[in-house]
């Protein structure tokens, strides 16, 4: 399942496993050509965490991670930033990230 994510609510939700961050904003188009395979990976990667960052109502968060293109997605292992994906990219290649993560 994938949730939104807010500043607030960031330190707290990334604390432990393995998380997924995919920041975008509603104007972006390859974040919304993302979005899909975000949901596939989602319902195949029940045992990590997926969350959505909206960037332009989330500024915070954005900032410290240098968030600067869009989409970014972030791989977090126990609050580390194990990869940092920029750009639309494939499903494929997302998955390896994770994997990496889980190893």
């Amino acid at each position: 399942m994938i949730k939104n994510l807010i500043d607030k609510d960031f330190q707290q939700e990334t604390n432990n496993d393995i998380t997924l961050i995919d920041f975008y904003a509603d104007w972006c188009g390859p974040c919304k050509m993302l979005s899909s395979v975000i949901e596939e990976i989602s319902e195949e990667n029940k045992d990590i965490n997926i969350y959505k960052v909206n960037t332009d109502e989330n500024t915070e968060c954005t900032k410290k991670y240098e968030v600067n293109a869009l989409p970014t997605m972030l791989i977090l292992k126990n609050k580390e930033i194990i990869s940092k994906i920029i750009g639309l990219t494939n499903k494929n290649s997302i998955q390896i990230e994770i994997d990496k993560a889980k190893d």
